[in-house]
This record gives structure tokens, sequence and C-alpha cells, in this order.
């Protein structure tokens, strides 16, 4: 599942969109997670995109009259091409735009149709899918005094924390299970009971880790590519994920696999405690 240095990766990627006009959209399959607007079509022929940001894992696509909510869901792909690129099975839908002459089309493929594009008039940020979300990671919002205020009285595992996105967003598996090492603490530790000044080395671990994944083009896991066809390469510098058995980058104990909340989770018992 692409996570937030995924899909901002993929916003980058599509920021020479912005000001391109609509002059058609092409919607072949409207059953996502959350159904296409059946006039979908007709609400953006001719409009501008004016803005395109990111909250969470989901993309806000700014027009002059609402937003289009994007999510890539388990299996999602939004990739720039040209007329000429000839459709693959799931490519589900399609917004072409007009750049200075230029024709590009923006074109969403989801192989288990668990992403969706959502149509709204009104701001996203209150949107029911949206409204609820922790702060972003990188933000100043998520500091070590907001952190600590939140895992004070909870008894659920760390990793189990960090992970919800009602907490901060973005911190998925992957990025738990680094960030986690990074600041030398067991993904299985009661979230109350680690200190603040543990606290504090996390919050920096876990905004130096999706900082580090953006600039790497994130984690090319579960067939994840940017809007280019480009693959990430974060990946190649994991220090537990997925490296059960193997020996840890700092010392020569193996990294061992153990399930928290059906998630695998990996970590180095001499390295974190």
């Amino acid at each position: 599942m692409p996570e937030l240095p995924e899909v901002e990766v993929t916003r980058l990627g599509l920021a020479p969109l912005i000001h391109g006009k609509v002059y058609d959209v092409q919607v072949r399959n409207y059953s996502l997670r959350w159904p296409v607007n059946p006039n979908l079509k007709k609400i953006l022929h001719s409009q501008e995109l004016i803005s395109l940001n990111r909250r969470g894992k989901y993309l806000l696509a700014g027009f002059s009259n609402g937003f289009l909510i994007m999510h890539l869901g388990m299996s999602g792909r939004i990739s720039v091409v040209s007329e000429k690129k000839i459709l693959m099975k799931h490519d589900h839908i399609d917004i072409c735009f007009n750049i200075g002459g230029s024709k590009k089309i923006l074109r969403f493929n989801d192989t288990r149709r668990f992403g969706a594009m959502i149509w709204t008039d009104k701001n996203p940020l209150g949107h029911k899918l949206i409204s609820a979300l922790g702060p972003e990671p990188l933000s100043d919002e998520f500091n070590v005094n907001y952190l600590f205020e939140k895992v004070k009285r909870k008894k659920q595992p760390i990793k189990s924390t960090i992970m919800d996105s009602h907490i901060v967003v973005g911190v998925g598996n992957i990025y738990a299970s680094e960030s986690l090492f990074l600041a030398a603490i067991r993904p299985q530790r009661q979230s109350q009971k680690i200190k603040k000044k543990e606290i504090k080395v996390l919050v920096d671990s876990i905004k130096a880790v999706i900082q580090k994944a953006i600039e790497r083009g994130g984690s090319t896991l579960n067939d994840f590519y940017s809007v280019n066809g480009q693959s990430g390469y974060f990946q190649n510098e994991h220090n537990v994920y997925a490296r059960e058995n193997e020996c840890c980058v700092n010392c020569d104990e193996k990294i061992y696999l153990i399930k928290i909340g059906q998630r695998s989770s990996f970590y180095c018992k001499r390295c974190q405690v």
C-alpha cells in the first residue's frame, strides 16, 4: 500500500499539470471504493487545475469550482501519459489536460479498486475522511510535547500508536519500523512507559525517515512507481524492514520479526530497548 512518502512523490510528479485546463474526462469504471461522481466529466470540463496539495495519504486537486480528493488505496497508481499511451486493463479514469498546447493525461489505474476519486465543492479539509486526521509528521505541530501527551496514557505498543492516523498521519508499517530502529526503541514497548527524552528522539527519527523516503522516491514495494514510471529506492536503505534473520547494520545481532496488530514488525534486540 502506498504510504505518505509515495503519495508525496506522486504529488510532486503531478505538479507540471497545474494551470492545465481539462478538455475531457473518461471514466471507464465508476465502482471504486466509493462511487465516482457520474457527472465528473461535466463538472471538470474546461476547468483549470489551480492547486495540488496533500493531506495524509489524500491528494487534493483544486479547481475553481471545487476539489477532487484522490486516494491510491492498496494498489492504485496515478501516471501522466500521452494520448498515444495504450490503455491497460485497470486504467479506470483519464483526466485530460491541455497545457500550453501540449496534451497530457492524468491516468488512474487500480487493480483492486480500493482507491478513490471523490468530488466535493466544499473545503476538502472538512471532509469526513480528512477532518479527524492527526498532524503531518513533518509539521511543527508534530513535536515532542504533542506526542508525549498522546502516549502517556496509552497501554498499546508504541508502534501501534505512531501508526494511528488520528495521532500522526503517514507513518505506515515500513516507516514505523525504520523510525523505531533509528530511535532505538523496541516496537512492542508499551507507549505510556516511554520517557519524554525518548519521545523526542522518536519524533526526530520519524521526521528524518519520512523526509529521506520522499527524497529517495519512496519505497517501491507492491509495484509502486512514480507518475513517470520511475521506481523509488528507499527500500535499498531499510535498516530493519523485511530483513528478518539478516545481521543488524549496527551490530551482529539478527533482525527479528514479530507481529503487532497483525502487522509484521522488525527490530534488533540489541540496538532497540
